[in-house]
């Protein structure tokens, strides 16, 4: 008959179990974020582009490098804002931050062609733009490397339940993490570009 295993004092036996489960990777935080609900989507257009066309000239650093008109439908129940992304995620150095602006009034289907790169863009009534990747306010459009191949920029509008309390100049690190928690619905348009 085997000898029976030494018994181990409860304190310590506890005590042992309660720093194993402190030391192993608890799965909370990353079910909590798979577990999220999925936003529900609405579309985005734009007049100057079909999605995964080539943006006009006009809209590139090649030209006269003014925002594209953008159009969109009804969004989520309990929007109350909207904010915008464009950004390059085929640049040579990673993705590229094209124009962040926020605080788009909930009852608005559209931002017009050439919003002003200003802090608060007179043609969007309390709109908030941040800083792109250059670092600068407002939309600066395509303008790749010669050679590199086709860029995609995605248009991406965020319908939020509530105005984000976050100040003009911005990154998108900065408008993602007041974001958080807000978003009831996505919208997105790709257009492409290449030099």
């Amino acid at each position: 008959m085997a000898p029976l295993p030494a018994r181990v004092p409860l304190p310590a036996l506890l005590a042992s179990m309660l720093a194993a489960a402190i030391a192993a990777p608890s799965g909370c935080e990353k079910a909590a974020t798979e577990s999220e609900e999925p936003v529900m989507t609405f579309p985005l257009t734009s007049p100057a582009f079909g999605h995964n066309q080539r943006i006009p000239v006009k809209h590139t650093g090649e030209g006269a490098d003014t925002s594209p008109p953008l159009e969109w439908g009804d969004p989520p129940a309990g929007a109350a804002a909207f904010a915008l992304v464009c950004d390059d995620p085929d640049a040579p150095a990673g993705t590229w931050d094209h124009w962040l602006i926020w605080n788009i009034p909930a009852a608005a289907r559209r931002l017009p062609e050439g919003v002003s790169k200003t802090d608060g863009p007179p043609e969007v009534a309390g709109a908030i733009q941040g800083n792109n990747s250059w670092p600068k306010i407002g939309y600066y459009g395509p303008m790749p490397p010669r050679g590199h191949g086709t860029h995609h920029y995605n248009f991406t509008l965020y319908a939020l339940s509530r105005p984000l309390d976050l100040p003009a100049g911005s990154d998108k690190k900065a408008l993602l993490a007041a974001m958080k928690g807000a978003v009831v619905g996505k919208a997105t348009l790709t257009g492409t570009y290449s030099r």
